[in-house]
């Protein structure tokens, strides 16, 4: 596959790389700049030649296609009646909270933590328990278990992992993952995992979906994932969730009722083909996005001092700390030199910032160099 060539992205109505004019390189929000999989486009081709796009019901083709998928990679074997179809994660997490806690009641939550989750919770009238973690000695970032402890309240209802982690780039090992789901039962939570990122493993890691640790992490789990990051698929609006527990399947459901968009014809024509024939795609995307996180976790350390990067375990995403150049602002700073990167202010880590490196190397090489200049003219 060619992940090398430039495509020309610019008024093509694209939120990552016109929102900030045609002179800064975007590297921020979440998508790829990267053609979708061959027989994915071929799907899509396929029907837009149809030429009605009526509304359409889920194919068994289509679970099948994702049940085969779990299957394959995580030795999860899912029932049908277990998904529920979603246009995204993000109302995936306002549906659980909806359905599991009352307004004023508590969600739990780590930072840092994707910027949605932080604005549309408290606007949805749930009061949020930050968890702040943070880089031990090994740069690793371990799961803050007696914080999370010292945190809790009373009105707390949810838990809201996100896993793999975004921005840090996280991998939560088994053991990690067991305290999370002990830490749900003792408090009697319910524990939404948002397994978005889980076909980004970067190292030699496995991901472990966490309602497949118990059966009481089954009763209590809402597993959320999507295609869409895998396969550059986000404006596609198409995810799901699995809910082994047939109450809370109901309750999450009838929550749900009236609220979402059903899936679209593109969207399920795209999601079943990835899952079916994207195998060989995905894993040459990946090997190529391991080049990329290496070149930037190299560069960093040998260009950019004193800014450092968490070694990337996971995603396309590096979490850079930028604190040690002194600027009230880096992101907007970083802004001025050309290139445009996610404000860790948004996460809740000031001074810190988030670099998506799921690009042609060509373009990334030019705004690391770019970011190269603008550190000099603070050093």
């Amino acid at each position: 596959m060619d992940f090398d060539t430039p495509i020309d992205r610019r008024d093509t109505a694209s939120f990552k790389w016109d929102v900030y004019g045609p002179d800064a390189l975007p590297l921020w929000v979440a998508d790829m700049d990267f053609a979708s999989p061959p027989p994915v486009v071929a799907a899509l081709e396929r029907r837009a030649r149809h030429g009605i796009f009526g509304y359409s019901l889920v194919p068994d083709s289509m679970f099948e296609a994702l049940g085969a998928h779990l299957e394959r990679r995580y030795g999860w074997s899912i029932e049908r009646e277990w998904v529920v179809w979603l246009p995204s994660v993000v109302p995936g997490v306002s549906l659980t909270c909806r359905a599991f806690a009352a307004p004023g009641e508590a969600v739990m939550l780590l930072t840092p933590a994707y910027p949605p989750f932080l604005k549309e919770l408290p606007a949805q009238g749930y009061r949020l328990v930050t968890v702040p973690t943070a880089p031990d000695a090994t740069g690793s970032w371990p799961l803050p278990l007696q914080t999370m402890e010292a945190a809790l309240t009373e009105e707390t209802r949810v838990f809201v992992l996100c896993h793999p982690h975004n921005p840090t780039g996280r991998v939560w090992r088994r053991h990690e993952l067991e305290v999370v789901a002990d830490f749900c039962r003792r408090h009697d939570l319910v524990l939404c995992s948002d397994e978005i990122h889980c076909d980004l493993i970067l190292d030699d890691l496995p991901h472990v979906p966490t309602a497949i640790l118990s059966g009481d992490a089954a009763t209590r789990t809402v597993t959320l994932m999507s295609p869409s990051k895998t396969f550059n698929l986000p404006g596609l609006n198409f995810a799901f969730a699995v809910i082994p527990d047939v109450e809370l399947r109901h309750r999450f459901v009838a929550t749900a009722e009236g609220l979402l968009p059903f899936p679209g014809c593109f969207a399920l024509a795209a999601a079943e083909a990835a899952y079916r024939e994207g195998g060989q795609w995905h894993a040459e995307l990946l090997e190529y996005l391991r080049g990329n996180r290496d070149l930037v976790e190299r560069y960093v350390e040998e260009e950019l001092a004193p800014m450092t990067t968490t070694h990337v375990e996971a995603t396309y995403l590096a979490w850079l700390d930028a604190r040690g150049l002194g600027l009230p602002d880096p992101a907007r700073a970083f802004r001025q030199a050309g290139v445009a990167l996610s404000d860790g202010a948004d996460f809740g880590a000031p001074g810190w910032v988030r670099l998506n490196f799921a690009c042609p190397r060509s373009t990334l090489r030019e705004a690391l160099a770019r970011l190269r200049s603008a550190v000099a003219a603070v050093r």
